[in-house]
């Protein structure tokens, strides 16, 4: 009997640490969650301000933005998703209706520094304001955007994202 115990024994305590582990990891989860949700929607928020500098509201539903001044709508906004070189890029994509981008914002990348992440600078970035949807794509495409030098895989994934996912949500909003 006792022999059988110490056989069990390090079992038994092998499976407390982990329940209790996992118990303290759920606990945790759920008190930061609320605070992580808060600081996405307040870092959402100040993008939108950047895209609609008119904005004095927005209403979030199916993964889309309405944006307001005042009671007026003004434009629409929502997340495209891209792979670049090194992985996923992120594009916060704003349209004054349902044919014209107001403009776009990257959220976040994993492109190389010095090349790849270039697409997060002006002269690509405002190159989509005002842009008919019809014309996102790079112009060795036939399209009216530049690609951002060394990072073609990037801007063509920024490029791809942004039509692919304003095709999509404008089919929504007709």
């Amino acid at each position: 009997m006792v022999s059988m115990l110490r056989r069990f024994l390090p079992v038994l305590y092998i499976t407390l640490v982990v329940l209790i582990t996992v118990t303290l990891l759920n606990f945790t989860e759920s008190i930061t969650r609320a605070q992580i949700e808060a600081r996405q929607h307040e870092r959402i928020e100040a993008l939108l301000f950047e895209l609609f500098p008119e904005m004095s509201d927005f209403f979030f539903e199916d993964d889309l933005y309405t944006i307001f001044d005042n009671s007026t709508e003004i434009g629409y906004a929502f997340l495209a998703t891209g792979v670049g070189y090194a992985g996923d890029i992120d594009v916060l994509v704003g349209l004054e209706d349902a044919t014209t981008l107001k403009g776009i914002t990257v959220v976040s990348h994993q492109e190389t520094p010095g090349l790849g992440d270039r697409i997060t600078e002006s002269d690509f970035i405002n190159q989509f304001r005002g842009l008919d949807i019809d014309g996102v794509a790079l112009r060795k495409d036939g399209g009216q955007v530049d690609g951002a030098t060394g990072a073609t895989i990037s801007s063509q994934a920024v490029v791809d994202a942004v039509r692919e996912a304003a095709m999509e949500k404008i089919k929504e909003l007709r």
